[in-house]
């Protein structure tokens, strides 16, 4: 992947309310969305709504209980964007998919983005691949599309938490991301009735956090203005990245689970289309090329 210039690192602020009434996390993802852009090569809408989906992503991973969990969101709407995913895992990395990355329905009437047009109607659904458990599935209709909406409706409707999220991506004029952040805000069990209060009235200087991170402030400075007038301390800061954990070996496990005889079907088309006894995969995640061999695929098998 070209760097073609070196942003700070994403990072996470994770903290919580001195009265044990909410935890709050702060991203500043501009990191992770800009590399994201330059994997997929997205349009401006198409990256603001799987920015945005990867920004959750990589918050809600650090809320999962063990090393090699995992949360998967999954949107499926039916407008132009298609399948939307996104991979968090309990450090904070994240990986995106977006089916249709060249997305780009007109603009609002304000001149934002339309990143509801793109998404559509549809679902979204959520896996937690927790421990040696079965896997943790939830599903529920979009309410706007929006993404951060969705998946603060998701954690009230499917798990009964309360959770207050704001997500913004700015992208520049050469489409690179100008800036991209998020504030989530949950409630634990049996909170104080004074600081729900103030946190529902904190949440509405959180509607646009993107113009925060665009003004430069950091995350303390954000946290800051959710927590307003709420005691908080700080637990800790994340560096987190856009990290994709595909490799050689692993992609060719995915072909060999086709079984021998559907593979040997696929190195006969090649054959007869003219081309060498080989198949390529490519990860959609990253966008890498790996090409295997006949023998390499048939190997062991």
């Amino acid at each position: 992947m070209e760097n073609s210039k070196r942003l700070p690192t994403s990072t996470i602020l994770r903290g919580m309310t001195r009265d044990g009434s909410a935890r709050i996390l702060v991203i500043n993802s501009r990191k992770i969305v800009d590399d994201m852009i330059k994997y997929h090569h997205t349009s401006p809408t198409a990256s603001a709504a799987l920015g945005r989906t990867v920004t959750a992503a990589s918050m809600i991973g650090t809320m999962l209980p063990e090393s090699k969990d995992t949360v998967t969101i999954s949107i499926s709407g039916d407008g132009e964007a298609g399948k939307i995913i996104a991979v968090g895992d309990y450090f904070g990395n994240v990986k995106g998919y977006i089916q249709n990355p060249l997305v780009s329905p007109p603009k609002k009437p304000n001149g934002k983005l339309d990143v509801g047009a793109a998404v559509g109607n549809g679902t979204i659904s959520f896996v937690k691949s927790v421990g040696a458990n079965e896997p943790q599935i939830g599903t529920i209709e979009l309410v706007s599309g929006e993404i951060a909406e969705d998946i603060a409706t998701y954690f009230a409707k499917s798990e009964q938490v309360p959770t207050v999220l704001s997500l913004g991506v700015l992208i520049d004029k050469d489409y690179t991301c100008l800036a991209a952040g998020g504030v989530l805000v949950q409630l634990m069990p049996f909170p104080d009735d004074a600081t729900v209060d103030l946190i529902e009235r904190n949440a509405a200087d959180l509607s646009n956090i993107s113009r925060y991170f665009d003004k430069g402030l950091d995350n303390k400075a954000i946290a800051d203005i959710a927590m307003r007038d709420i005691p908080y301390d700080i637990f800790d800061t994340l560096e987190v990245e856009y990290k994709c954990d595909c490799g050689r070996d692993r992609m060719k496990k995915k072909i060999q689970s086709l079984g021998k005889s559907e593979i040997l079907n696929m190195l006969d088309e090649q054959q007869a289309e003219g081309k060498a006894r080989e198949l390529t995969a490519v990860c959609r995640f990253c966008n890498t090329e790996y090409t295997y061999s006949e023998s390499e695929l048939l190997k062991q098998l």
